[in-house]
């Protein structure tokens, strides 16, 4: 927001620089993003009037002009506008004068007559970027005067950055207010009188969304001249506020919305059919909007209609189809309040974002309408002239906002922000800020003006007098916290450990968007039920991920686009699905490997990773929580059929899914290589198994070999399960060392080789024990898993 400090000066003027008064603002919590003067430095320029015009005797687009600038004499100067006339008063630029850019003006000579100045316009002054003609000043602008000194160009303009929080401020009043009590001075609102109503006529008002719009006003000012001239003082203002003047009537509505905050429409009363409707949008509606934007409305929208159709977008923008023009004569003043939650996002679901609805998204002041609709009718009829009508109100009590008193504990002040402040001093604080206040043995019962949308809890009446008091004036000491260290429980893993293994093993951490594009997440998983958002940052960020996967393949794309050959990445986050209507939050741990096994070297030969490999770097984030994981052949949509695997825990509940990116999605998403993805709900590979200590047998080891024929369908889990299911206490580890195909082995079999190390706590295992326990373990295969001893 812009205002201009010669305006603000003129509510609240305390004595301090304009550096000062920025420093202020700004530590109140009114950050001042930029000081700029309100005009380009420029000199010896003043008010002049044309007194002669005659034709310039050699070129037909100049004339010759006589202009009184106050001096004993008329200067001749020479100018080319089409505007120039006699009787008009224009900025003249003297001999020697410096205009912006350091233009220096001479006595010239253009096309053989004299020319003793420059006659300007408002680009020429800096005011504007482009101009028609020369800058139009007032009948009574005095003759000589500084042009500077007579537009009050002396002046800066101050830009705030304000918080959604503070739409009190967004006005010349509500920062005068703020001002003033920074400053312990006392200031009075804008004063003016109200115009007497002069007829009867009215327009019928109906509110069916009283919920939405508690309280609607409007009048009818008939008689207007709608080509009347907008005062050049409001122009300025307006200019330096970042608005250009659109006329007399809408001017005065884009005036009275920054002098008070209050945003107002005039509606040409000749356009509207039968009386105004306050109402909820149907479905499909449509409506032509003042920017030449036609929308479709979606039925959730509020609008305001007359007897035939929506003539504005409530609280955001007016229809063309009834906007006042220079044929005008008749006009509808609307001011209205409108609950923030009605007026919020709807702007942006069509697209716009309008003064109008920046404030009354953020919150307007309820009981400011029949104060900004006087102050309008009073400018437009001191402009424009016109008959002013009674207000219509529709007002609804029961829905307007209500702003219940909050109580502040007198101890909390001292507690909280470590000062001593006399009651009177905090009262004080509270009764400038425009609150009622009523003090009670042991706190003060505070209500909130209607302004203050942001006051709510104690919290913030504790933060209202940091803000005046200053927060540089609070006392600083160094924080003393007593604490006792967290417990970890020993079995839950740390997470930063499963990073940093993962690191070790060449992996690298991405951080990517929860946000993706709807594309690649339907692509990956298309049966999962996805959350869109419904203000996207972009189409490539329209949905949020079911999966880790979206982010990392596209971000290993990114790099092997980059000629980056071999990529390790890794990503811990959340997961969002819709099941049932309710969204599930997983966090998980997701990962991909593409490229070659090792970095580039000498010592061994190039092999690209396999699944293999990536599912042993699985197997060492396993071992860290002592994780018993099955793998089981599974479908998914992402992964290659032949090489992707379901993973459970030992209770045989999901984990995660490992495996090779399928070769159709590796080909649309644009890689040349095979990808390796893995992905886990990280709160089970965090679930950690407590070892146990088991005692050391005194006695010798035994290993006995065997090699056994099976089917090729039986898994290396098959064979080692049903070893552990034999419950031979002697038998204490299995290793499976060799997998032999061919010559000597039938078609659709294979040679396992295996150990089995043997080891009893109590003896040392004599030759015969070692033949039985081998023997009952060859009959459990055999009969469980088809197995035979190989000759």
């Amino acid at each position: 927001m812009q205002i201009s400090e010669a305006w603000l000066r003129e509510l609240v003027n305390p004595a301090v620089s304009t550096e000062e008064l920025v420093e202020q603002l700004t530590m109140a919590g009114l950050e001042v993003d930029s000081v700029e003067p309100a005009a380009a430095e420029f000199s010896k320029i003043v008010v002049g009037e044309v007194v002669e015009k005659e034709k310039h005797p050699d070129a037909d687009k100049l004339s010759v002009c006589k202009v009184n600038v106050g001096q004993d004499e008329p200067l001749q100067i020479v100018c080319g506008a089409s505007n120039v006339r006699v009787g008009l008063k224009i900025p003249t630029a003297l001999v020697g004068a410096v205009l912006p850019e350091n233009f220096k003006i001479k006595k010239s000579k253009l096309r053989g007559e004299l020319s003793f100045g420059m006659l300007c316009s408002e680009k020429e002054l800096g005011l504007a970027d482009s101009a028609d003609g020369l800058m139009e000043l007032a009948n009574e602008a005095p003759v000589g005067t500084d042009i500077r000194e007579y537009l009050s160009l002396d002046d800066n303009i101050i830009e705030l950055d304000l918080t959604p929080n503070r739409a009190d401020c967004l006005s010349v009043e509500g920062v005068a207010r703020e001002v003033a009590v920074l400053n312990k001075l006392y200031w009075v609102a804008v004063n003016f009188d109200s115009k007497e109503v002069e007829h009867q006529d009215t327009l019928a008002i109906k509110v069916e969304a009283p919920e939405l719009c508690p309280s609607y006003l409007g009048r009818l000012i008939k008689g207007v001249n709608p080509k009347a001239e907008t005062p050049l003082w409001m122009q300025e203002r307006l200019r330096r506020a970042g608005l250009r003047s659109l006329g007399a009537l809408v001017d005065v509505t884009n005036y009275v919305l920054l002098e008070l905050g209050q945003p107002l429409h005039a509606f040409d009363a000749s356009k509207l059919t039968g009386g105004i409707t306050v109402r909820v949008s149907k479905k499909d509606e449509e409506l032509a909007l003042l920017n030449d934007q036609t929308i479709k409305l979606d039925g959730e929208a509020l609008v305001i209609a007359d007897d035939k159709q929506a003539v504005a977008l409530a609280g955001i923008m007016g229809g063309s189809e009834t906007a006042v023009d220079d044929n005008t004569q008749d006009v509808f003043l609307e001011c209205a309040f409108f609950i923030p939650t009605a007026i919020a996002g709807k702007a942006r679901n069509f697209g716009l974002h309008t003064d109008s609805s920046h404030r009354f998204e953020r919150g307007v002041d309820p009981y400011l309408q029949q104060r900004a609709i006087e102050r309008a009718t009073q400018l437009i009829v001191d402009i424009a002239g016109g008959s002013v009508g009674e207000i219509n109100q529709v007002t609804n009590e029961d829905t307007l906002p209500k702003r219940p008193a909050v109580t502040l504990r007198k101890n909390r002040i001292k507690k909280m922000l470590g000062i001593e402040m006399a009651e009177t001093d905090v009262e004080d604080i509270f009764q400038r800020l425009g609150m009622e206040v009523t003090s009670n043995t042991a706190s003060w019962d505070i209500k909130p003006a209607g302004f203050r949308f942001d006051i709510a809890i104690e919290a913030d009446l504790i933060e209202e007098v940091a803000r005046i008091y200053g927060y540089n004036n609070l006392p600083s000491s160094s924080l003393l916290m007593r604490s006792e260290l967290g417990k970890t429980p020993e079995a839950v893993q740390t997470i930063d450990r499963v990073q940093d293994l993962l690191v070790d093993k060449g992996y690298q951490e991405a951080i990517t968007y929860s946000f993706v594009d709807e594309e690649i997440q339907h692509t990956i998983a298309p049966d999962d039920v996805v959350i869109k958002l419904k203000n996207p940052i972009s189409s490539e960020l329209s949905v949020m991920r079911s999966t880790l996967w979206c982010g990392l393949l596209r971000a290993a794309l990114y790099n092997t686009n980059r000629q980056q050959a071999r990529v390790r990445l890794f990503e811990t986050g959340l997961s969002f699905v819709e099941k049932n209507g309710v969204t599930e939050q997983k966090k998980m741990l997701s990962g991909l490997a593409l490229g070659s096994v090792q970095t580039e070297q000498w010592g061994e030969k190039v092999r690209k990773v396999d699944f293999y490999d990536v599912k042993a770097d699985l197997e060492a984030v396993f071992s860290l929580s002592g994780l018993e994981v099955e793998y089981s052949a599974e479908k998914n949509h992402a992964l290659h059929t032949g090489q992707s695997a379901k993973l459970t825990n030992a209770d045989g509940e999901f984990i995660g899914w490992l495996g090779m990116l399928h070769p159709t999605l590796e080909k649309k998403l644009g890689f040349d290589t095979q990808v390796f993805l893995f992905e886990l709900e990280l709160e089970k590979v965090l679930n950690k198994t407590i070892p146990s200590f088991t005692a050391l047998s005194k006695f010798p080891s035994v290993r006995r070999d065997m090699a056994i024929l099976l089917e090729e369908s039986v898994s290396a889990k098959q064979i080692t399960q049903c070893i552990e299911a034999s419950e031979e206490q002697a038998i204490t580890e299995i290793q499976i060392f060799d997998i032999y195909r061919g010559q000597g082995v039938e078609d659709g079999h294979k040679s396992v080789a295996l150990s089995l190390q043997l080891q009893d706590f109590s003896q040392t295992l004599t030759e015969s024990e070692i033949d039985a326990i081998f023997s009952r373990v060859l009959s459990r295969l055999t009969q469980e898993i088809g197995a035979k001893l190989r000759d």
